[in-house]
């Protein structure tokens, strides 16, 4: 079982070391940048992965085309602000002795945010399809939240893919502002409607079941920011989307 990483980057010089030094159990690490302008490419290169530039063209559509471009049909796709346990690097080693048994494998995936390590808030275990046999699974979704469709079998490892998140409510904020355009893209492109429900109480739900049904005030003043955060996403995704929509 030979594996083969892929990373999609753009401008991720503060991460992309972390990842690519995490990932000691693969054969081939891959990296797909869309024209980074700061030292992304040149950091990669020097830890010794194959980059290839491609023009953006959506989430999906470049981690495809990275498994594409991989020299192994087993694919661990991480993004460039996560990174391996040692735990889950160990769990990937036995199941390459092993051999596979499964088309897919599932993580749970442990985000920190502010510094701190995130247990509730509906982010923990968070588990994702990262490693997969190419010719079983597809990613789908361009706009935000991609995601991997398999066909064929998946199975559970259990140590976590760690997620490095956002240092500050600055740079949030700004994450927040691209995703919610995207988000609201989205929604334009599926014809979906918006009504006053949804930028009035979906907003409130939001809030409620991230910090009181998910837990999230046992995650101290990081939580009540994330359900807080998690609250003007859902407003802002609904409000650009009622903007941009034509005639509105």
């Amino acid at each position: 079982m030979k594996i083969s990483a892929t990373i999609i980057t753009y401008n991720e010089e503060r991460n992309i070391a972390r990842a690519i030094e995490s990932l000691r159990c693969v054969d081939e690490i891959l990296v797909v940048d869309s024209g980074s302008s700061d030292r992304t490419v040149e950091i990669a290169t020097k830890l010794g992965a194959r980059v290839i530039d491609r023009v953006w063209a959506g989430y999906s559509s470049q981690k495809n085309f990275a498994a594409d471009q991989a020299s192994h049909d087993w694919i661990l796709s991480i993004d460039a602000d996560e990174a391996l346990s040692e735990l889950l690097e160990a769990e990937i080693w036995q199941l390459k002795k092993n051999g596979p048994t499964h088309d897919a494998y599932t993580m749970p995936r442990l985000a920190q945010y502010l510094g701190r390590w995130i247990l509730h808030s509906g982010w923990y275990p968070d588990r994702k399809v990262r490693l997969y046999d190419r010719r079983k699974a597809l990613w789908e979704g361009d706009f935000v939240h991609e995601s991997l469709t398999v066909h064929g079998t998946t199975a559970r490892l259990e140590a976590t893919l760690l997620h490095f998140t956002c240092d500050s409510l600055s740079e949030h904020l700004r994450t927040l502002d691209r995703y919610t355009t995207l988000a609201a893209e989205q929604l334009i492109e599926q014809r979906r409607s918006v009504s006053f429900w949804h930028l009035f109480f979906r907003p409130w739900w939001e809030f409620f079941r991230t910090y009181f049904l998910k837990l999230g005030f046992l995650d101290g003043a990081e939580g009540l920011a994330i359900a807080w955060l998690g609250a003007i996403y859902q407003f802002l995704k609904y409000a650009k989307a009622r903007n941009m929509r034509p005639g509105r």
